[in-house]
């Protein structure tokens, strides 16, 4: 997927530039597959981005929430589940290699994402915020029908057995 229509992307030239703070709404749809093994927004689905950039002088400030629903799967029922979520991320893009660390950055010190071409692309930090924040076994809401047992398949109703994603890597052993 390219820059331009990822919603993650945002052009900051002007910003920059001028110093004003801009508050920007983006739609679009997801360049990749955004969240734990269980649950996750898909890739492709429609994501929107609502940011307000602020110049640091020579960096950008950008706190953002972004909207989706999500797709995954009880860990319990193995029932389909798709909420709607809204991740907040908060990040500061360098527009100079010495921002803030200035000429004694140490090696062990984390990177500021940097501005490229007038641009900085949120992804990654929704990435590794979504990773923090969704959760790693999601269940149903309020809870399991039938407390958690998964119903055999009748072979009447048309349901195929499945396999829980999480022991499909051990079918190999058997």
């Amino acid at each position: 997927m390219s820059q331009e229509t990822s919603p993650f992307v945002f052009d900051v030239g002007a910003l920059l530039r001028s110093g004003i703070p801009e508050v920007k709404t983006q739609e679009g749809p997801s360049p990749v597959r955004i969240g734990p093994a269980m649950i996750a927004i898909p890739e492709s689905a429609p994501v929107t981005v609502h940011a307000t950039l602020t110049s640091l002088g020579d960096a950008v400030m950008v706190d953002a929430q972004v909207t989706a629903t999500l797709e995954g799967e009880c860990v319990r029922c193995l029932k389909r589940l798709n909420p709607a979520t809204e991740i907040s991320v908060n990040a500061v893009f360098a527009a100079s290699e010495d921002f803030i660390t200035g000429d004694e950055a140490g090696e062990d010190e984390d990177e500021l994402p940097m501005v490229v071409d007038d641009h900085i692309d949120l992804l990654q930090t929704v990435i590794d915020e979504a990773g923090l924040t969704l959760p790693f076994n999601p269940t149903c809401e309020g809870g399991c029908e039938g407390d958690g047992d998964v119903p055999e398949p009748d072979g009447v109703s048309g349901e195929e057995e499945r396999t829980d994603p999480r022991w499909a890597g051990l079918e190999k052993f058997l």
